[in-house]
């Protein structure tokens, strides 16, 4: 279970990221554009391996946290 919670966690991240840093680009905010490339280009060296590997449980996990963190990704950056 727990392992399951970290691959989601990871997708939920990585593509929040994704999310806020096109919102930050977009705007030319450059701390956040610092931030969220540093993040995702980080959080992608750790996923590669978890996600390739992964069972398809573990793949879809990942892909849910993905789409949920895209949403919140854009939600966040908003209200900054």
């Amino acid at each position: 279970m727990r392992k399951h919670l970290i691959i989601f966690s990871t997708g939920f991240a990585q593509v929040f990221l994704v999310s806020a840093n096109t919102y930050f680009i977009s705007r030319t905010t450059w701390f956040g554009i610092a931030v969220c490339g540093f993040g995702i280009s980080y959080l992608w060296t750790i996923n590669v391996r978890k996600v390739s590997i992964g069972t398809k449980k573990e793949q879809l996990l990942y892909a849910t946290g993905a789409m949920l963190g895209g949403l919140a990704g854009v939600m966040m950056a908003k209200l900054i």
